[in-house]
This record gives C-alpha cells, sequence and structure tokens, in this order.
C-alpha cells in the first residue's frame, strides 16, 4: 500500500498547481511570491466563496477566467495610508529633494501604488517644494480596482484624520484641507493633484521598465516576493534609474543582501532610500 502524504505536503503540493494553473492559463506569476503569504490569501478568499479547500478551487482556475481574475485581483494587498512613515517623507524633503531640483524635469515611478495615498503625497511634497509643475508621475500596479480609486483620488473622512497627523509629522507645510475637498462621509483630493499623476497597470514581476526616472518609490512591495522575484525587481529598478536617482524601499525592505547592492550608496539606512551611484 503506498503510504499517504501528510496533510500539510497535500496542501504545499495543491498551491503549487493552482498557482502553476494560474500562470499557463492567465500570465500571472504568483510561483514565487514568499509562500506564507499567498497561501494565507488564498485561504481568505474561502470566506467569498463556498469553497473549503485549496483542491476544490483548481476545477473553477481552469474553467472559470472571470473567477480566476477575482481571485488574481485578491492577492493584491492594498494596505496604505497617505504619508505612510512620515520620516520617509521628512528625509524626501531634506535629503532628496535639494538633489532633484538640478534636474529641470524630473519622472517619478511610484510602483504597487494601490489605492494612490502615497502618490498623491509624493505630489502634494513636490507642490510645496516647488517641483510640481516640472515633475510626471507614474503610479503603476496590477490590480486595475485599486488603480481605479488611485484614479478618483476619493477616501473616507477617517483616512483623512490619520493622514493630518501624518503630514504635520512629514514636515508639511500647509494645512492638508488645502489639497481636499469634504462631502459628507467623503473626501475628495483637489483635481488639480491629479494633473501630473498618469495611473497606468504593470506588472513588476513579468513587465519591463518603460522610461527612465530620477526617483523610484516601490515601497512595502518586496516583502511579498521570495529571495529569487527580489532580485528580479530590485533589477528592473536599477534599470529604470538615472545614475544619481533615488530609490526608496519600505522600511522592513533592503537592498542589502540584494545582487544589485553594488549599484547604490545608502543615503538614510533607518528609511531606506539609495542612491544609484553616478
Amino acid at each position: 500500500m503506498i503510504p499517504q502524504r501528510p496533510e500539510k505536503d497535500k496542501e504545499h503540493i495543491e498551491m503549487d498547481l493552482l498557482l502553476e494553473a494560474l500562470f499557463k492559463l492567465y500570465g500571472y506569476d504568483f510561483r514565487q511570491y514568499a509562500r506564507a503569504s499567498i497561501t494565507r490569501r488564498v485561504k481568505d478568499y474561502f470566506a467569498h466563496t463556498n469553497l473549503k479547500s485549496i483542491s476544490e478551487l483548481l476545477p473553477r482556475v481552469m474553467n472559470d477566467a472571470e473567477f480566476s481574475s477575482e481571485l488574481i485581483l485578491s492577492f493584491s494587498v492594498s494596505v496604505t495610508e497617505m504619508f505612510r512613515d512620515p520620516m520617509v517623507y521628512k528625509q524626501l524633503r531634506e535629503k532628496i529633494i535639494p538633489v532633484l531640483r538640478t534636474w529641470p524635469f524630473i519622472k517619478v515611478w511610484h510602483a504597487g501604488c494601490s489605492t494612490g495615498e502615497e502618490v498623491y503625497s509624493l505630489a502634494i511634497v513636490f507642490r510645496e517644494e516647488g517641483l510640481y509643475k516640472h515633475t510626471t508621475f507614474y503610479a503603476t500596479d496590477f490590480n486595475d480596482n485599486v488603480l481605479q480609486k488611485a484614479k478618483q483620488g476619493i477616501y473616507r473622512t477617517e483616512q483623512i484624520r490619520l493622514a493630518v497627523k501624518n503630514y504635520i509629522e512629514s514636515g508639511g507645510t500647509g494645512a492638508l484641507s488645502d489639497y481636499y475637498h469634504a462631502n459628507y462621509q467623503a473626501v475628495m483630493l483637489d483635481p488639480s493633484l491629479k494633473e501630473r499623476i498618469t495611473c497606468a497597470n504593470h506588472n513588476l514581476v513579468a513587465d519591463q521598465t518603460f522610461g527612465e526616472f530620477q526617483l523610484i518609490f516601490c515601497r512595502n512591495v518586496l516583502i511579498y516576493f521570495d529571495r529569487e522575484f527580489q532580485n528580479r525587481v530590485i533589477r528592473l529598478m536599477t534599470e529604470s534609474l538615472v545614475h544619481g536617482g533615488f530609490l526608496c524601499l519600505g522600511t522592513k525592505e533592503t537592498l542589502e543582501f540584494s545582487e544589485e547592492s553594488h549599484h547604490y550608496d545608502t543615503i538614510d539606512k533607518k528609511n531606506r532610500i539609495y542612491q544609484k551611484k553616478r
């Protein structure tokens, strides 16, 4: 009699089959995402269906493109807020902006922008520092649903309450209320902030570079990838940065163990700000 594998091994095999099917059928490659993270998100998705196991997902993925699209979008983690980690924006004002002033035109890429709060935060900083009209912002994500929210720039009132605190701590020079219009339970960011922002679908794992940038924000994205995918994404960032350009990662991410680390000088170790060598 063939011995039966432990339940944990079976689940790992099922996940391998599921991720392989998503890649082969739909072109989305989650095979080297951090396994604990992607498994948790799959199980969270069960709460929205009548399915109870990964093995039950496989037939649906194989035969139902609409269902698979919903599953794929559920893998996109939308955890963000305006001026998240305020000291990052304070260091942006003090250490990066002075260098960016030396370029006549500036291109900024916010990779993994989610619902857009942080790219609008960047736009506010650049406006207050007098660089907004000379800057083009590209906000990208692979999830079209969150991109649509980013384009709208409409957020719940309670989100703005926290944003005000973050804005002050980040070194804001005015009042955050100057940049939005309140209405009932929501606020709409001033349309003038959107003039220089382009939102577009881009998959960091599968797509190529689309320009040269003076500043790239890619914060709290790498933590969801394994080491190979992290190196692939950082290589893409390196190719996309001009010499002397800046890369800002999340506070739990680092270039220290990356294959690309020799291309960078560390500007702020605590806040994970790096500059590509000239």
